[in-house]
């Protein structure tokens, strides 16, 4: 739809931050393959062994710059610099990017406040307020609607409105946790009374999460052409879902049990400012209604779709143990989603709801318009129905004991250097009998 949209002219806010032709004096930024070059500069919390203390660092290469140490804030309050104003949150990229310069003056008290990421413990990047799950990939909801509605797939009101339910914060978890599959209720279409037990569809979710930066009051709508002033960046997520116990569940009031066991978010946020070069126009599909007032603006048909690379790999046990990396299963791009960051904020708020530094939307599945490009195992397999054959021999429908998930994302544009998101890491591990979980 809109992912190929990338020979037209990038959004406003391109600097000297953003040169292709930057270099840093950490060596390992300049490589071609990493995620993290100069021009990305994302933001996230670590902390050393034996520190309880979580501390904020801006990922450079195979390094984190530690902010604090390095004498450009001072505070380790993520939260507290995510409601900074926009063009002070530009201020500071451009510090951090002038610190890590080749040449640069501030070489020596940068270097001092350098980790290997493989040495540090990388956590959340924030502390998550209020979690919002949305619905924006139309490929996704017209897949899954095709299983459950066949003779109506997509319902009336998704071209006009964002569809979220809120979810629950405290399960949110880093990249590279595991959790337990979960136990529940699900019903089987010929029994006459439901069975509790371990879900036996689990599934992922490829998503991308959007942190919230500055609040707004209640009562105060945010508009459009204000509203990714209220949002910090973008990082990978994971919303497993156990689809079984959502089939039972869901009716009438969405999702519960089957979606707050875990979710998985990686630990660095990409900032809009550094997503600047990879902006798109933001359209819909001729014959679709334009979008209502409110949730129209010029600067979002300009620049609102982002271009980013989306990647689902799985890793079985056998895998892990085998040496092997694990199998692509699939990519997208999130330009393909039907509505941008910036509707996502404007609806969320036109009631007058009040968003709070370190709140997270989740975009919700993002699929693209082809088959093989399913963000989530229950359409690669048809609900289950057509199970797929790995590279090793194994098969998959639904995620087994052990299976890890992992998340990639990245943007590339000619003319630019490539950014990448780090990785969302996820690992299944055996459901708890009801005597294991009572304390």
């Amino acid at each position: 739809m809109k992912g190929q949209a990338m020979n037209t002219a990038p959004a406003p806010g391109l600097n000297d931050t953003h040169d292709p032709l930057l270099q840093s004096w950490v060596a390992s930024a300049n490589t071609p393959e990493t995620d993290f070059p100069l021009q990305n500069l994302p933001f996230g919390r670590f902390r050393l062994a034996g520190d309880p203390d979580w501390r904020i660092g801006v990922a450079i290469g195979d390094q984190v710059l530690d902010l604090r140490a390095a004498r450009v804030i001072d505070s380790n309050d993520m939260n507290r610099l995510m409601r900074l104003l926009p063009e002070v949150r530009r201020s500071l990229r451009q510090a951090i990017s002038a610190g890590l310069r080749v040449g640069s003056a501030q070489q020596d008290t940068f270097k001092a406040a350098l980790h290997a990421q493989s040495d540090v413990e990388l956590g959340l990047p924030c502390e998550i307020g209020d979690y919002t799950d949305f619905y924006t990939s139309v490929h996704h909801a017209t897949t899954i609607g095709k299983q459950l509605r066949p003779e109506n797939p997509l319902l009336p009101n998704y071209k006009w409105v964002p569809i979220g339910y809120h979810g629950r914060a405290s399960s949110i978890v880093p990249s590279g946790t595991g959790f337990h599959r979960p136990n529940g209720q699900t019903k089987a279409p010929d029994a006459e009374r439901p069975s509790f037990g371990p879900c036996r569809r689990l599934d992922y979710e490829l998503e991308l999460g959007v942190l919230i930066a500055r609040p707004n009051a209640l009562g105060q709508p945010i508009a459009m052409a204000d509203a990714e002033a209220h949002v910090f960046g973008l990082a990978l997520f994971n919303d497993w879902s156990a689809r079984d116990i959502q089939a039972w569940e869901y009716q009438p009031l969405g999702p519960f049990l089957s979606k707050n066991f875990a979710s998985t978010l990686s630990p660095w946020v990409v900032t809009l400012d550094a997503l600047a070069p990879f902006r798109a126009p933001f359209g819909r599909p001729e014959g679709d209604p334009e979008p209502l007032n409110y949730l129209a603006s010029p600067a979002n048909s300009s620049h609102g779709a982002i271009n980013i690379e989306l990647e689902v790999w799985l890793q079985t046990a056998r895998m892990c143990q085998a040496g092997h990396a694990g199998d692509k299963l699939s990519q997208s791009n999130y330009a393909d989603a039907y509505w941008s960051v910036a509707q996502l904020v404007a609806h969320h708020t036109v009631n007058g709801c009040n968003l709070r530094a370190g709140d997270l939307f989740g975009t919700g599945t993002l699929s693209g318009p082809n088959p093989e490009q399913g963000g989530s195992l229950m359409e690669l397999s048809s609900g289950g129905k057509r199970p797929f054959t790995l590279s090793n021999g194994e098969t998959r429908s639904y995620l087994e004991d052990g299976d890890t998930v992992i998340l990639r994302a990245y943007c590339v544009r000619e003319g630019y250097r490539r950014i990448g998101f780090g990785e969302c890491r996820g690992t299944v591990l055996p459901a708890r009998t009801l005597d294991q979980q009572t304390l």
